[in-house]
């Protein structure tokens, strides 16, 4: 059966005010600097090339240098991608050792560059284009970029990376699994991205489920330098952000400042130190545009380091004992949240992964041992012997966290049945003893082919109905579903799986106070040769989009905080895109039309005597777009006694 969205109806007309382009004053983009904390151009020229060499008689080699200070960087003419010859890369005796670029000496911060490079190793191995950056604390980060195997020239093109102005260091590098192999690279290019336009004339994402739940995103900091993503972000998902890597344990302990803590305070090691500075950009911005956040994630036997379990926080120390992880654990999620709160006392943290991933696919505890050794054990089963650690992480967590922080379980494969039952249990028993609010379904999903699919959404539905019935409340905090291909048929088959998810969730709806989508773009994606997302790489809605809001039926709230309109008007002043609500999309839209920069669609200019005119005095200018901004603010900000 097809599904229409239910539209307000208005009668569209233009009344006795004319809009005329005498009426408006002459202004420039400069004077309508109206927009949120983060501001966007319009659009840019095709990216300015920063730097390219192709190593031609060996210029630009000493422009990179060596990451483990024993490489040889060198031209040559054994094995080249184009031209006479490439830079070889020798005497390498670790897999991180190879080539490195310094990109923030050449670049801005809050920038978007585009960077392209051949590489080739020696023989078979994997190579990884990566990045590194130092935070304000002086810690050092890695992250892989792009990834190819074989002994074949593997083109990195285009490949995106930012920095913030709080990272300094910043190098893009080329590294192999193995450790002796010589590298060899060509053609190297660093460019400015392109600002592409996002489709303004969509429905909002997050507008079109106002009344259901939350519609959320996980960002990162590289996210905050693309315009064109933030705009996404501003548009369909900010009723939420989860801090993609940055809020997790590997990210937030401190190893140094633990250790000087310990000799500061007679050996004391018991009270491991935290930090924000690698989420502080997303975060920043999560406080100046007033979105709520996702704590992810406190317990968890991944990307969790070694140290933190270990005797005297040494990478090779013994295993330390249940009392004294204990201990470590308690300050840890006390320093967590005492940190958080004193740096972002304005952000809404409205959730929090206390614990993460706790349990098999076989609804038993993870093996014993160090997640950083073999992939699925874990280092709180090996100090605990079990999983008793969760209660008590949820102890601590109840104890230290802001009033209004709901506390969650989160997991992937929840809809497994064993995983469900053991989740249930779990809960139920927290919530007797009153430590848990809620149940976090990651739900990595897998399209595959016709009803092949995993899970099928019968089996996903039936998970939603165990987890609903603890009582507890639900979260769906990490979506997205992956394709084999991109190819037409795959997409609708995304599409209508997408769908079905999503009619499954609205009708649990009662029970789910938010869906986080795990990314937005499927270029940015941690599964992005798997096209999992919404959008495609040019910011353009894939049919999935599409699917998800089609028949989606709006529900009146009666929150005190919305705009009072008066029920007879056909459209609601300050609505310029007819969406039923004021959002960034309207401030956008009259701004452009102000400039000239955009004609609206003629049903827009047709109503926008009533939409635009905000002080009524018969014409539309910059100080309805003043008015605008202001009626947003009031849209978007709670009153002091629901904050």
């Amino acid at each position: 059966m097809k599904r229409l969205i239910g539209k307000k109806l208005f009668a569209g007309f233009l009344g006795a005010v004319m809009i005329v382009a005498s009426a408006f004053p002459a202004v420039s983009a400069e004077t309508l600097d109206f927009s949120p904390a983060v501001a966007y151009n319009a659009g840019e020229a095709e990216g300015e090339v920063i730097y390219s060499t192709g190593f031609e008689n060996g210029e630009g080699i000493s422009d990179f240098s060596g990451r483990g200070g024993v490489e040889v960087l060198e031209a040559s003419s054994e094995k080249v991608f184009s031209g006479d010859s490439a830079m070889c890369v020798s005497g390498r005796e670790e897999s991180w050792n190879g080539p490195q670029f310094r990109i923030d000496e050449i670049c801005e911060p809050g920038e978007e560059y585009l960077v392209s490079v051949a590489a080739k190793s020696e023989w078979y191995s994997t190579l990884n284009l990566s990045m590194e950056y130092t935070d304000s604390e002086g810690v050092r980060h890695y992250s892989n970029l792009k990834s190819a195997q074989g002994d074949a020239w593997a083109e990195f093109t285009d490949v995106k990376v930012s920095f913030t102005s709080d990272q300094t260091n910043v190098y893009v590098y080329v590294e192999s699994s193995d450790t002796k192999c010589k590298l060899y690279l060509d053609d190297f290019s660093l460019k400015k991205a392109v600002v592409m336009p996002i489709e303004e004339d969509l429905a909002s994402l997050k507008d079109v489920y106002n009344g259901y739940f939350k519609i959320g995103t996980a960002i990162t900091p590289s996210d905050l330098s693309s315009k064109s993503f933030m705009k996404l972000v501003n548009k369909h998902f900010s009723g939420s952000i989860t801090v993609g890597n940055e809020m997790k344990p590997d990210s937030v302990l401190n190893q140094s400042a633990s250790i000087a803590y310990a000799e500061a305070n007679g050996g004391d090691d018991t009270n491991p130190q935290v930090s924000f500075s690698a989420a502080k950009s997303v975060l920043n911005y999560c406080s100046e545009n007033k979105i709520p956040v996702r704590i992810h994630t406190l317990v968890w036997h991944s990307q969790t380091p070694d140290w933190f379990f270990k005797e005297g926080y040494s990478n090779d120390g013994e295993w330390v004992s249940k009392d004294k992880m204990l201990k470590r654990m308690e300050n840890y999620i006390k320093n967590y949240f005492e940190v958080l709160l004193k740096e972002y006392p304005d952000i809404d943290f409205y959730a929090c992964d206390v614990v993460n991933e706790a349990w098999t696919d076989q609804g038993t505890p993870r093996d014993a041992g160090s997640n950083n050794v073999r992939n699925g054990q874990s280092a709180w089963v090996q100090v605990f012997g079990d999983n008793s650690f969760i209660e008590s992480a949820f102890t601590y967590a109840r104890k230290y966290a802001p009033k209004g922080c709901k506390l969650y379980y989160n997991d992937y494969n929840e809809y497994m049945p064993q995983k469900t039952a053991a989740i249930v249990e779990m809960a139920e028993l927290l919530k007797e003893k009153g430590l848990i609010d809620g149940i976090g379904m990651q739900s990595h999903l897998d399209v595959r082919s016709g009803s092949d699919a995993f899970p099928s959404v019968a089996a996903y539905k039936k998970a939603l109905a165990a987890f609903a019935e603890t009582g507890l409340d639900v979260q769906i905090t990490e979506l997205d579903a992956t394709i084999s291909g991109s190819s037409d048929a795959n997409l609708e088959t995304q599409a209508q799986y997408y769908s079905d998810i999503l009619d499954a969730i609205v009708e649990y709806k009662d029970s789910i106070s938010a869906v986080v989508l795990w990314g937005i773009t499927d270029d940015r994606s941690w599964r992005a040769d798997q096209y999992p997302l919404l959008f495609n790489a040019d910011f353009t809605a894939k049919p999935a989009f599409y699917k998800i809001i089609d028949g989606v039926e709006p529900i009146e709230t009666t929150d005190s905080t919305e705009p009072s309109t008066d029920p007879t008007d056909p459209v609601m002043k300050g609505d310029i895109n007819i969406s039923g609500t004021i959002s960034l999309t309207d401030i956008v839209l009259l701004k452009k039309f102000l400039v000239g920069m955009d004609a609206l669609k003629p049903t827009l200019l047709e109503a926008l005597p009533q939409t635009g005119d905000m002080n009524d005095d018969g014409v539309i200018n910059v100080f309805d777009l003043i008015l605008l901004k202001r009626e947003y603010n009031n849209w978007i900000t709670p009153p002091a006694s629901q904050a």
